[in-house]
C-alpha cells in the first residue's frame, strides 16, 4: 500500500497492510533526529507542520503530513521573548535533559487581559495569500502519496485564552459569559477561515481542537464545554463537510475527557487525538465506540517513551495493536511532539514496531 492507501483502509475501519503511523518532534528532538540520519545541516521545523521540510517524515516512514495555519504556529519563533501577530508575548523557558537542554515557549502578557481592549482589538487576517503557500506546495508534491492533514488546533478555547489569560477567562464563563463569547469568537472566525481553505484546496483531513482536559478529568466542566465550545465545533464541522462530505475531522485534546466523546462523535468528529493512556484507556475507547470512531496516537509520552525501555515501547506498540487497532481505525503515534529527553532507541523502537509488524 502506498501511504495514503494505508491510511485510508484504517479511517474506513479496514485493516490495512500495517498500521498507519504519524509522529511529530520538539524541535530540538529533530536536531538529534536529522543527526542520526544524518541529513546535513539545520532545517527549520515547527512540530505542528508550518514551516518543515519533510525530510524526517519522509526518512522514518510516516503516512501523513501536516500542514499548519493559525496561532499554534506562533509556539515556536525566535527570542527569549517575542510578540506574535496575535499581539500575545511569549517567554522561551529552558530545561535540561540528559540530550541537552531545549525549551518550551510560554505565554506571558495577553491582549485582551483588560476587557476594555476587546473594542479596538484586531487580529491577524486569515486569507492573506502567503499563509497556504506551504499547504499548495505540499498538496502539489505530495497529495498522491500521502495522507495531507490541515492543522487548525487551539481552534477556540487554547487562542482564547491566550487572548485573555486562563483563569479570567475561567471567570468569565460565570461572571460574564456575553464577554466570554466574544473573545472565543475570535479564534472561531479566524481558524474557520482558514480550515475553509484548505478545504478548498484539497486537503483530506481536518485537525481540530483544545485542551479540554487534565490528567484525570475535564479542564472545564462538561456543562461549560457544552454552553461555549461544543456549538462552535458543531458549526465549524457542519461548514467543512458542507464543503467536502467526505472531508475527515480530527479532534484533538490532551487529557481525559471521557464525558464529551458521544458528543463530539455527534457533531461528526471522526478521529480522536492523541488518546493518552495515563488519562483515558484505549482499549475501553476501542470497545465503546471503534465502530463509530477512529484513533490516532495512544503511545505514552508520558512515562513509556521517555522512560521505558525499547521492549517497554515494543510490548505497548503490540498492546495497541492487538486492541484498538483490531480491524482498522488506528493511526499509531506518540500522544505529544517526541521530547528530548526520549532515548534514541526508544524512538526507532516505535517506529521499527510500528512499521514492521503486519496486520
Amino acid at each position: 500500500m502506498t501511504h495514503r492507501e494505508r491510511v485510508i483502509a484504517a479511517l474506513s475501519h479496514e485493516p490495512p497492510d500495517r498500521c498507519p503511523m504519524q509522529i511529530s518532534f520538539t524541535p530540538e528532538f529533530a536536531d538529534r533526529l536529522r543527526a542520526d540520519l544524518e541529513i546535513k545541516g539545520r532545517k527549520m521545523h515547527n512540530p505542528h507542520g508550518g514551516g518543515n521540510t519533510y525530510e524526517l517524515e519522509h526518512a522514518i516512514g510516516e503516512d501523513m503530513l501536516l500542514t499548519s495555519v493559525g496561532w499554534a504556529n506562533c509556539y515556536y519563533q525566535d527570542g527569549e521573548r517575542y510578540v506574535d501577530e496575535w499581539g500575545i508575548t511569549w517567554k522561551q523557558m529552558p530545561y535540561e535533559t540528559p540530550y541537552g537542554a531545549g525549551y518550551y515557549t510560554e505565554t506571558v502578557d495577553r491582549p485582551l487581559a483588560d476587557a476594555s481592549a476587546l473594542s479596538c482589538y484586531r487580529p491577524p487576517d486569515p486569507s492573506r495569500p502567503e499563509l497556504y503557500a506551504e499547504a499548495e506546495w505540499l498538496l502539489r508534491e505530495f497529495q498522491s502519496e500521502y495522507w495531507i492533514v490541515g492543522v487548525t488546533v487551539t481552534t477556540v478555547f487554547e487562542t482564547a485564552w491566550a487572548l485573555r489569560g486562563y483563569e479570567q477567562l475561567m471567570i468569565d464563563f460565570v461572571a460574564d459569559p456575553e464577554l466570554a463569547e466574544s473573545i472565543l469568537e475570535i479564534p472561531y472566525r479566524y481558524h474557520l477561515t482558514a480550515a475553509k481553505t484548505l478545504v478548498r484546496m484539497g486537503v483530506d483531513m481536518i485537525w481540530i481542537g483544545d485542551d479540554v482536559g487534565a490528567q484525570n478529568a475535564m479542564l472545564i466542566s462538561p456543562a461549560h464545554w457544552r454552553r461555549f465550545l461544543k456549538p462552535r465545533m458543531a458549526s465549524f464541522i457542519a461548514t467543512l463537510k458542507g464543503i467536502n462530505p467526505r472531508l475527515k475531522i480530527a479532534y484533538h485534546s490532551d487529557g481525559c475527557i471521557y464525558p464529551i466523546i458521544p458528543e463530539l462523535i455527534e457533531v461528526g468528529v471522526d478521529v480522536l487525538n492523541p488518546v493518552q493512556p495515563a488519562s483515558m484507556d484505549p482499549a475501553r475507547l476501542k470497545r465503546e465506540f471503534g465502530s463509530r470512531l477512529c484513533f490516532w496516537g495512544t503511545v505514552d509520552e508520558q512515562q513509556t517513551l521517555p522512560f521505558g525501555s525499547p521492549d517497554d515501547v515494543r510490548a505497548e506498540v503490540s498492546a495497541r495493536l492487538r486492541t484498538v487497532g483490531d480491524g482498522g481505525g488506528l493511526i499509531l503515534g506518540p500522544t505529544h511532539h517526541v521530547q528530548l529527553d526520549t532515548p534514541m532507541e526508544n524512538f526507532w523502537a516505535m517506529v521499527k514496531a510500528i512499521t514492521e509488524t503486519p496486520y
